[in-house]
């Protein structure tokens, strides 16, 4: 364990004792949190509570605390993208292991229970629209874990080499990695959901083979991505955080995991955007799932 002071150049804590970003101080906080990328959607979770204790913004972050069914839970926007998954899940670990007064390391670490709830494009023509995805394995096309050195601890390496010689991987790309989820949210959550290997990419168009007034550097990627199969698993569908969240959450000991609403198919070239109803039931799923 560090046993150092971490500089406030390092870990920003605000005026208030709140950090940087949230904006909201570790009392904030609940051990339970459902993260999704559409602030929306936590007042949309939120409703649900019991009783709320707290709301707080900053940019597009919004956290609500409260309880459901007895159980204290927080809401929280995280944005889009990976980018915003490694600033949101080192604040969230700080707030839970950090002491701000002293800027060390507690000493006795917390686990937290991590859900992120999003919407995601289906890339195998069997999975109907409207179906709930659960990433069992994520693929990052992000590169954000190949900044951390204990990555490759948590890497599933042989997946990974699979990948990169079906799909010719360029080599100007960050390479890509594969990590799991943690094992106890995929029980949890299984019963209502379909078993995912999911792609996260580090944006919506390009990088997830839509060209609109651009060619793309893997033109066929969906087919390219449809076709792959490892240990009898295929990729499933495509969004922007998984992948960041399950490795985050592993190398900081917490517990995560995605959950994402197909809302359109990119093989049979289809969406659904009339799907709030569906979103809907997937958030009190949720719920009951996570307090259970």
């Amino acid at each position: 364990m560090n046993n150092q002071p971490i500089p406030s150049s390092e870990l920003i804590i605000n005026d208030d004792g709140s950090v940087f970003h949230l904006h909201i101080t570790p009392e904030d906080l609940a051990d339970n949190i459902i993260m999704m990328g559409d602030p929306t959607r936590v007042h949309a979770l939120a409703s649900h509570f019991d009783t709320i204790e707290l709301t707080k913004q900053s940019r597009e972050f919004i956290t609500i605390t409260g309880t459901y069914k007895g159980k204290r839970i927080t809401a929280l926007s995280h944005g889009i993208g990976t980018d915003n998954i490694d600033i949101v899940m080192t604040e969230l670990d700080a707030l839970a292991n950090i002491d701000f007064k002293t800027r060390l390391p507690k000493p006795e670490h917390k686990t937290l229970n991590i859900l992120r709830i999003g919407t995601c494009g289906a890339s195998q023509p069997y999975i109907p629209l409207g179906s709930y995805i659960l990433s069992h394995i994520s693929i990052g096309f992000d590169g954000v874990l190949n900044w951390y050195k204990d990555g490759e601890k948590i890497f599933l390496k042989d997946f990974e080499e699979a990948f990169v010689k079906h799909m010719d991987w360029p080599e100007r790309f960050a390479k890509p990695y594969f990590v799991r989820a943690n094992q106890e949210l995929i029980d949890e959550f299984s019963p209502f959901t379909i078993r995912g290997m999911t792609v996260s990419a580090p944006g919506f168009y390009g990088p997830q083979g839509r060209s609109v007034r651009l060619e793309l550097t893997i033109p066929d990627l969906i087919e390219k991505l449809e076709s792959f199969e490892y240990e009898g698993y295929r990729v499933t569908n495509i969004e922007m955080e998984s992948s960041c969240l399950a490795g985050l959450a592993a190398l900081l000991g917490h517990r995560a995991a995605t959950v994402c609403l197909a809302i359109a198919n990119r093989h049979i070239k289809e969406s659904n955007p009339n799907y709030k109803p569906l979103m809907d039931r997937l958030l009190l799923l949720s719920l009951d799932a996570i307090t259970s």
